[in-house]
């Protein structure tokens, strides 16, 4: 579809459907303007071309950003069964319930209202968690490779909605488009490694000393494992657990991120129907949202055997000691401070692709975010100058548009903490190379877009805040540094440890590097950036950031309780160690 406008035409319109978008006011039009915002663009298409004067741009693109939105979000909302009119209910647990307190999911695009979603209140979390309690009792004697079919079924309804269920977190969390598809995969990639997992969850012989007798280390289920998500990945974490959960056994509850409970409330429809085919209960994979307070029932109720916690440090402290205090078992995936260095031998064309998508990328909100930069003093201007330009090519937009690459932080409490960095770069004089800046007009107003920045503070003193503490938005601190030793040092001198990166062809500094004295954190790359890991290795960090592991590698056996057998085959029984007891053979 073409629009234009003619410049002695006074009023026009660009349609579709019936709507009119703006008026010229006056003859004499200024000439057209070629603009691709998307304005009728259908879900899953490239934006169309509108032509429209000068004087009408902004209104226009104000317009067009909020209605497509709008509609889309009907339209996406509509193809998951989410009413768009009324109230959504937001408890599972065989059945859809909910009476608490009202929860609204906010477009961080536009600022509008997607759904109001009916919460649990105390006494359906209770009743949720005691059916999910009873769902396990029945389901941890499924065969666990028949546990394994039912994860493929699940993955492919996974599958078969993959653009719909992306859709919806480019919506609700404000990923680009790319990327909330690229999170569906993760769910889906997931499942298909814990297909093969549930055939290959072993235990193991031990070798005993006595004569007649075998040692086994048995896996067997856990229990009910309670996954607490954060915003960021309102699907792959909850996917990872859930994935690994049922594989050993378990059944597993659910409570997301209080801003994205249409993803979790879409995702667990998906699941439901796949249980309720193969006669399964629905509380297998339960679903309670809701603030604090559902939180906390779960992190303390001794129904629950293991709670993994995604989120901040401050709050995961506060899990890892209320559960410890139960003897429950944790799996904390917290803060990530993470940083990359760059050598003077480092092939600067995959360098700064990859430090540029690791800083600006999901707009900053990813745990692994880049957000500190080391580079080598002879590389430092050169790279600086190429990734400021990149900085400033990158313009906002639909997250929903095929080619956007900037969508907006997920809400005003992130635009807050952007603009509080901001103010602490200027108190502390910091060079702001680029940034520094919300995107404030038309169309952005009602959007929570900020400019992505780099900064270069004064200190390199890791204690100051600015380097210590993990700025959960697209703003990257870089320092200059002379050897690989002084950069590593400063790598490991935060609290936080989740993912690092060289970049490097030195084969030498590689091993230095993930070597002892190397990288401290959990993810250690070399010639890869700190963001984008795969679900094959066990995802997660060390110190403050919680040392937790989920997805791939061995992260499945913390979701199994471990059983020391000794098996006496034998007419005799010897005691470990020689022991002898003195009892006569004569009994």
């Amino acid at each position: 579809m073409r629009h234009a406008v003619s410049q002695s035409s006074s009023e026009f319109k660009a349609s579709c459907g019936s709507h009119v978008v703006a008026k010229a006011g006056q003859s004499g039009a200024s000439p057209e303007v070629e603009c691709n915002f998307g304005a009728c663009s259908t879900l899953g298409s490239r934006p169309t071309t509108m032509f429209l004067s000068n004087r009408a741009l902004g209104f226009s693109k104000r317009y067009w950003l909020r209605r497509t939105l709008s509609s889309r979000a009907s339209g996406v909302l509509s193809a998951l069964n989410i009413p768009t009119n009324g109230e959504v209910n937001g408890v599972y647990d065989g059945q859809w319930r909910g009476s608490g307190k009202i929860m609204e999911s906010v477009c961080p695009t536009t600022g509008e209202v997607l759904a109001r979603v009916k919460t649990a209140t105390p006494e359906e979390t209770e009743v949720a968690l005691q059916r999910t309690r009873e769902a396990y009792a029945s389901f941890r004697n499924l065969p666990a490779p028949r546990r394994g079919e039912i994860l493929r079924q699940i993955r492919t309804a996974l599958s078969d909605k993959r653009e719909e269920l992306g859709a919806l977190v480019s919506l609700e969390m404000g990923k680009i488009k790319t990327e909330g598809i690229g999170e569906v995969q993760e769910f889906i990639d997931i499942c298909d490694y814990a297909v093969g997992l549930s055939r290959m969850m072993n235990g193991r012989v031990v070798a005993s000393e006595r004569p007649g007798h075998s040692i086994l280390e048995v896996p067997n289920p856990l229990g009910v494992v309670a996954v607490l998500s954060a915003f960021n990945f309102p699907v792959a974490v909850y996917g990872w657990n859930l994935a690994l959960s049922l594989a050993a056994g378990n059944a597993t509850i659910w409570k997301p991120s209080p801003t994205t409970p249409l993803c979790s409330i879409a995702v667990t429809s998906v699941i439901a129907e796949v249980l309720k085919k193969n006669d399964l209960p629905g509380a297998v994979a339960g679903l309670v949202t809701g603030g604090s307070d559902v939180g906390e029932a779960l992190v303390n109720s001794h129904d629950v055997e293991l709670v993994s916690f995604t989120g901040s440090e401050r709050v995961g402290r506060l899990v890892g000691q209320a559960v410890a205090s139960r003897f429950g078992k944790t799996i904390l995936e917290l803060g990530g401070n993470n940083a990359s260095i760059v050598m003077p031998d480092a092939d600067l064309s995959l360098a700064i692709p990859g430090v540029f998508f690791g800083s600006v990328g999901t707009a900053g909100q990813r745990c692994t975010s880049t957000r500190r930069l080391f580079l080598h003093r002879d590389i430092a201007a050169e790279f600086l100058e190429k990734l400021r330009k990149l900085y400033l090519s990158v313009e906002p937009g639909d997250p929903l548009v095929q080619d956007t690459l900037l969508g907006p932080m997920h809400n005003k409490a992130a635009v807050n903490v952007y603009d509080s960095t901001i103010d602490y770069l200027g108190s502390i004089n910091a060079e702001v190379l680029c940034g520094g800046k919300k995107f404030d007009k038309a169309p952005f107003e009602a959007g929570n877009f900020v400019r992505p920045t780099i900064a270069l503070p004064k200190s390199v003193n890791m204690k100051d805040k600015i380097w210590s503490t993990e700025t959960f938005a697209p703003i990257l601190n870089a320092a200059v540094f002379d050897d690989l030793e002084e950069a590593i040092e400063w790598n490991n001198a935060v609290p936080q440890g989740l993912s690092s990166s060289l970049w490097t062809r030195d084969i030498r500094n590689v091993g230095k590097w993930i070597g002892p004295s190397g990288s401290d954190t959990g993810i250690v790359n070399v010639n890869a950036g700190t963001s984008g890991a795969e679900i094959g290795a066990s995802f997660g960090g060390n110190k403050s950031t919680g040392w937790g592991r989920e997805s791939g590698g061995d992260a499945w056996k913390q979701y199994v309780r471990w059983s020391a057998c000794t098996i006496n085959f034998s007419d005799d029984a010897p005691l470990a160690q020689g022991v002898n007891f003195g009892i006569s053979d004569d009994l």
